[in-house]
């Protein structure tokens, strides 16, 4: 799974379910007049609150993550899995927001006589804060293209390279395979010892290799955001997804999209070229 293929909705994401599994080992009420000692129950300790609430909001953040890692999101009872995991995290804010209410669940009342002295825990009020940030973070990337931008950018090339060439800087293919050889200028310098005002000797340049098209030109580029790439017989079905960070190299033009080969050899047609970075 590519990493850069993470949206900053992802990261607030991300970010709340770490604070979500933080609150779970901690208190989910208190009693008034309980002694500091007390041992208070946590999230671990309620069937009702680790269910609802500590599980729900981290397996819908699993599902949204994991989702925006594969080339095709898997569908869980016809749904994307990126969507059912939006799903979890509304309905675990939803969870939360009730245990404030009822802090004290389907615990007994510990001999207090009744439920007049319970208050939320500080897990309980951290659990409702994670689940409703990572409800509005899962939901905004959806929504939002603030959201949808890469939460890692592509690295730009360190010096600019010919459309043939690789860029540098690691991303794409190995630097040996496939790299096209830097050809000598047309135009050589004067050779020592010729007159002044004689006409610099010219090299024969190097033999011209063949393009795919017309005169187009094999370069690499990198993509904005996750973009399908779809087979070259036309079919509807995505035979991969380029990712954003790294980079691909497109071999041929095919009407308005490109003709993209990735990491791994295969091919195929890139119909969205909007945005993209050229090495």
């Amino acid at each position: 799974m590519n990493i850069r293929s993470l949206t900053r909705g992802d990261g607030v994401v991300i970010g709340a379910a770490v604070l979500l599994f933080i609150a779970s080992f901690l208190d989910i009420f208190e009693i008034e007049g309980a002694s500091d000692s007390a041992d208070m129950p946590n999230a671990w300790n309620s069937g009702a609150f680790l269910m609802g609430v500590t599980l729900a909001g981290l397996i819908g953040a699993v599902c949204i993550v994991v989702s925006r890692g594969l080339p095709t999101p898997p569908k869980v009872l016809g749904l994307d899995l990126g969507h059912f995991g939006v799903a979890f995290t509304v309905a675990a804010a939803w969870s939360a927001l009730g245990q404030i209410f009822d802090p004290a669940g389907g615990f007994d009342n510990m001999g207090s006589g009744g439920d007049s002295g319970l208050d939320a825990g500080v897990g309980t009020i951290l659990s409702l804060i994670a689940t409703l940030v990572m409800a509005a973070g899962a939901v905004l990337a959806l929504t939002i293209p603030a959201f949808k931008a890469p939460l890692v950018g592509a690295p730009r090339p360190a010096a600019p390279q010919p459309y043939g060439g690789q860029p540098q800087g690691g991303y794409g293919y190995p630097g040996a395979q496939g790299q096209p050889q830097q050809g000598q200028p047309y135009a050589a310098q004067p050779q020592q010892g010729q007159p002044y005002g004689a006409q610099p000797q010219q090299q024969t340049p190097p033999p011209a290799q063949a393009q795919p098209a017309g005169d187009f030109s094999p370069f690499w580029f990198a993509v904005p955001a996750p973009r399908p790439l779809y087979a070259e017989d036309g079919s509807p079905t995505p035979i991969a997804e380029l990712a954003p960070g790294t980079w691909y190299l497109a071999v041929e033009q095919r009407g308005p999209g490109l003709v993209a080969q990735t990491q791994d050899g295969r091919r195929g047609v890139l119909q969205d070229i909007t945005g993209i970075q050229r090495g």
